[in-house]
């Protein structure tokens, strides 16, 4: 591999020639590609790569020879250098998660909703067995009085009154608490 373009080689490069274009690619890489490492890109291939691509359509408005070249590249490298740092500043910076260090005072989310399931649940195991199972496949399985009785080996029939017993039985729990909580 040579240090420098040929004349030949520039000459084909500047004129649009795919083999004066890979010679110059061959060439000058290695100098962009070091160019970007010395810089501490973290992926200076694919910033290499970039570059290259920006400079092929545009090689036939180089002037000045090797020196022009050259000079045409590295601006062209310095470039999306610029626009790199720009997009890493930019990007958010993420931090692990790390449940040891959380000092939050107030439930998370998730908590809330667990704590409030389990309010449901107790209030729930306040019922007897059947109608604790009816209203769990019909509200929370979102299964049909059918289908209920179906699953319990009863009739439609009992399911219903089952499901009105319970929710009834449910309806003077929760007033029950209110009053209590009041």
């Amino acid at each position: 591999m040579a240090d420098q373009l040929s004349d030949d080689e520039l000459s084909a490069a500047l004129a649009g020639d795919p083999s004066g274009f890979s010679a110059v690619y061959t060439v000058m890489s290695p100098a962009v590609l070091g160019y970007f490492r010395a810089k501490g890109v973290d992926d200076a291939e694919a910033l290499t790569q970039d570059v290259f691509v920006d400079v092929l359509p545009r090689l036939g408005g180089v002037t000045g020879g090797h020196k022009g070249l050259r000079t045409f590249i590295f601006s062209v490298a310095h470039a999306r250098l610029v626009d790199h740092y720009r997009r890493t500043e930019r990007a958010p910076h993420h931090t692990p998660y790390d449940p040891l260090t959380d000092d939050r005072l107030t439930l998370s989310a998730e908590d809330e909703a667990l704590g409030s399931l389990g309010g449901l649940t107790h209030t729930l195991s306040l019922l007897n067995e059947e109608q604790r199972e009816v209203l769990v496949l019909r509200i929370v399985a979102d299964l049909a009085i059918d289908e209920v009785a179906s699953i319990m080996g009863k009739s439609p029939g009992a399911i219903k009154q089952l499901q009105r017993r319970g929710l009834s039985a449910l309806r003077e729990l929760v007033t029950e608490k209110d009053h209590a909580a009041s």
